[in-house]
């Protein structure tokens, strides 16, 4: 019927798909675009077949851990973009925000009843989102979910890798076989759709669409939604059009010194790309098609070895293959770990050696110990942590190589690692515009030895896990400027 491949979708439950239906719905949830997007080019696929036409309904909810004015501000910029870009196409864009998850489950049930069959965005957590089985559980049509996460199929790795080595040396084997099968570039360009009619009013008037919301320059906050207010919107603006002038302007003025500048936090040299991929503002496979065009790659230039080391593999210059091996590697290793282990979040998921290391060193003295309230005002001892912590408090964001830094302080200053871990996910995914994100449990979880391996000599508190020092970060990596800018006593409000 379609290109999209067969490993990137799955049916839930046993319900038929119904010639007689009005349309074809697509329930959008993870992958927020109408570019690059399997979930998407499938929907249509199956209104050329029946010769129906296409809604597609985009939801967001309050009510959930971490729901805040900020996430909230970002997403609905994103509809507003999708609103603009599908209002010529022959499709019946439905924004629908809701203050809790059982509303959507209604509308969804509701225009269920109505549709041919139900196209639905596969992804590796749900933490913010309605999940899938729960939501579409009792539909009467044939429901698939399309995974448009990544450049390898979610479901094409049949285990839970447990280094990025280990998954480096899986993708030299199994991604070349994969990199062909891309989603169209614009699913809907050159094709011929009927023309949806107006939804029901029972319907509409029920659940009434954000339209006017999303005119808006600014996107408003509803007084109903159920949302933290205290986590105030940032700069960073949302959606597609943002996500993809932002991924230009990095190939075009960051990425030839990405090797050697993105670990410097006075240089800023980060691609800025993770809540623009963590709300599906942009695809991976975009991400990648724009490091290629501009490297002049062609497949030929994929190395055949299978040896699990970073440099060289791509054929691409060190810049490239150090941006890649982050956007490839590393984040399908996190989507990885959350397919394969329903337990991702919670402690007792660290490798055995970690746990063990920690354990025999949870009640040694620690020479600093905070409260989640002074972890969240920056009110450490250390002005390079307390920086960061503001960074990530004001602008949704911390610079890559302090997070891990900011990671290990939170550990070292708790009273238990079980307590640093619970700190750790609460602070980023309340204040990080990529929070919940596989790559975010990637990061913490590091922290506490995920992914890694012992390091010695053993040490008071953390034992093996590897250490990291703000004195031996501020003589490797420039951080001056970044004192100079986030490092105000006041700057957190």
């Amino acid at each position: 019927m379609n290109d999209v491949p067969e490993i990137r979708r799955r049916i839930l439950g046993d319900a038929p798909a119904r010639s007689d239906g009005a349309f074809v719905l697509y329930w959008m949830t993870a992958n927020r675009r109408t570019r690059w997007n399997f979930a998407l080019e499938h929907a249509v696929a199956w209104c050329r077949r029946l010769g129906r036409p296409l809604v597609v309904l985009e939801t967001l909810e309050g009510g959930r851990r971490w729901s805040s004015a900020r996430r909230h501000r970002f997403v609905l910029e994103g509809m507003r973009d999708n609103a603009r870009r599908l209002r010529d196409a022959p499709v019946l864009y439905y924004p629908y925000a809701a203050a809790r998850g059982e509303q959507i489950c209604k509308l969804l049930a509701a225009l269920g009843r109505r549709a041919c069959l139900v196209v639905c965005d596969d992804a590796p957590i749900h933490e913010q989102d309605i999940a899938l089985e729960e939501a579409c559980a009792g539909l009467p049509v044939r429901v698939e979910a399309v995974d448009s996460i990544g450049l390898m199929p979610m479901r094409a790795i049949e285990r839970a890798y447990p280094s990025a080595y280990l998954m480096r040396r899986f993708l030299q084997r199994r991604l070349a076989d994969h990199l062909p099968c891309a989603p169209k570039a614009n699913p809907l360009a050159r094709v011929r759709l009927p023309r949806a009619g107006p939804l029901p009013p029972s319907i509409v008037q029920r659940w009434r669409p954000a339209n006017e919301l999303l005119l808006q320059s600014v996107p408003s906050l509803s007084r109903r939604w159920m949302i933290d207010r205290s986590v105030e919107p940032v700069e960073t603006p949302g959606g597609n059009t943002t996500a993809e002038a932002a991924l230009r302007r990095f190939v075009r003025a960051r990425l030839a010194r990405y090797a050697e500048s993105r670990n410097h936090p006075d240089d800023d040299a980060t691609s800025g790309l993770a809540p623009y991929l963590h709300f599906g503002h942009i695809s991976a496979h975009q991400t990648f098609d724009a490091v290629a065009r501009h490297e002049g790659w062609s497949p030929d230039r994929l190395s055949d070895r299978v040896d699990g080391r970073r440099e060289g593999w791509w054929g691409m210059s060190e810049s490239a293959e150090a941006f890649l091996d982050q956007v490839v590697t590393w984040r399908e290793l996190g989507v990885n770990y959350c397919i394969h282990r329903p337990d991702y979040a919670d402690y007792d998921s660290l490798p055995d050696w970690a746990r063990a290391t920690l354990e025999k060193h949870a009640r040694d003295r620690r020479e600093h110990v905070y409260s989640l309230a002074q972890f969240e005002q920056a009110a450490t001892h250390d002005p390079l942590w307390n920086a960061a912590q503001r960074q990530l408090v004001l602008e949704g964001r911390m610079h890559n190589y302090l997070r891990m830094l900011w990671g290990k302080k939170i550990l070292e200053w708790s009273a238990s690692p079980r307590d640093a871990l619970a700190t750790m996910i609460e602070l980023n995914h309340k204040y990080a515009l990529d929070g919940c994100d596989p790559n975010s449990y990637s990061g913490i979880f590091w922290v506490l030895g995920r992914y890694d391996r012992p390091f010695g000599p053993e040490r008071p508190v953390i034992g093996k896990i590897r250490a990291m020092t703000s004195r031996n970060t501020a003589r490797k990596v420039r951080v001056r400027a970044y004192l100079d800018r986030y490092g105000a006593t006041d700057a957190v409000r």
